[in-house]
């Protein structure tokens, strides 16, 4: 009885341990002062962005050439927007309007990452743009990983011209699971990112792009996702790609095609769903 009794108080400890320190599992940012030149993209001029709670966020801005598009990217939950400048800099070179959002905690930024949080810093995103002079029909909202969670959600706030996601999840109660199924993890989280509860409603076309090899969110999470969505759409599976390399399987050229077409630059769109290799 008392080997039981132990065992349980254990249990007990792990599970609130996990609880309360579950944002260190979810979030893992990089701080560093940001400047464009150092990665490679000089281009991009530093803006500031003003959150609803009084945050002020650095960003990396370049406006569109010639009337393109302009891409707003909505990174993962490591590192920072430095790490994704190879990601944009040939969007940069096409003309297309790029704004690298970062988040509150990372990069020089004040705050604490949480759920509600990125959200804010969003719709500051979306703020910053609509003052630039930019069409909501003209704006492309890019989410990578944990970043899909933020980009449906702003693309249910905000009107927008099209959504592109790249290795995304249901939710992350869903991921919670799946990592620790060994405790009641999916009904434990703060911060839920329920994408598959809120992308059914979405009106807006969409593209999903995930990896074969995937190990961080296995390819069947995007597929759930995919599913759930009623607007036109396409998944584009990359059989030989995993997590992090989705760019050098051709995702970003797929990715642009997509916009191109969706936003009527590039040929007429077919309206059906599509799932291509």
């Amino acid at each position: 009885m008392q080997v039981l009794v132990a065992a349980i108080a254990v249990y007990g400890l792990l599970v609130a341990a996990l609880y309360l320190g579950q944002r260190n599992l979810i979030y893992f940012p990089s701080s560093a002062h940001l400047d464009p030149g150092s990665f490679g993209v000089p281009e991009f001029e530093v803006v500031r962005l003003e959150t609803g709670d009084g945050l002020p966020l650095a960003a990396w801005w370049r406006p569109p050439r010639d009337g393109n598009w302009t891409l707003i990217l909505f990174h993962g939950n490591a590192g920072h927007i430095g790490h994704r400048a190879n990601k944009v800099a040939p969007f940069l070179r096409e003309g297309r309007g790029v704004l690298l959002v970062e988040y509150r905690g990372y990069g020089p930024n004040p705050g604490y990452p949480t759920e509600q949080g990125l959200y804010a810093d969003a719709d500051a995103a979306m703020s910053f743009v609509s003052r630039q002079g930019i069409e909501p029909r003209r704006i492309v909202l890019y989410g990578e990983s944990l970043g899909t969670g933020v980009a449906v959600e702003t693309a249910v706030r905000h009107p927008v011209g099209a959504l592109v996601l790249e290795a995304p999840f249901t939710s992350i109660p869903d991921m919670a699971q799946l990592r620790m199924p060994f405790v009641p993890a999916r009904w434990l989280t703060k911060d839920r990112f329920d994408s598959a509860s809120k992308i059914g409603g979405l009106r807006v076309p969409v593209m999903v792009i995930h990896g074969g090899r995937d190990r961080t969110i296995p390819i069947r999470f995007g597929r759930r996702l995919f599913d759930r969505i009623s607007a036109e759409k396409e998944f584009v599976h990359l059989p030989a790609a995993g997590h992090n390399d989705l760019f050098d399987f051709g995702a970003r050229e797929r990715a642009a095609d997509f916009i191109d077409r969706v936003m009527g630059d590039g040929g007429e769109t077919s309206g059906s769903p599509q799932v291509t290799n």
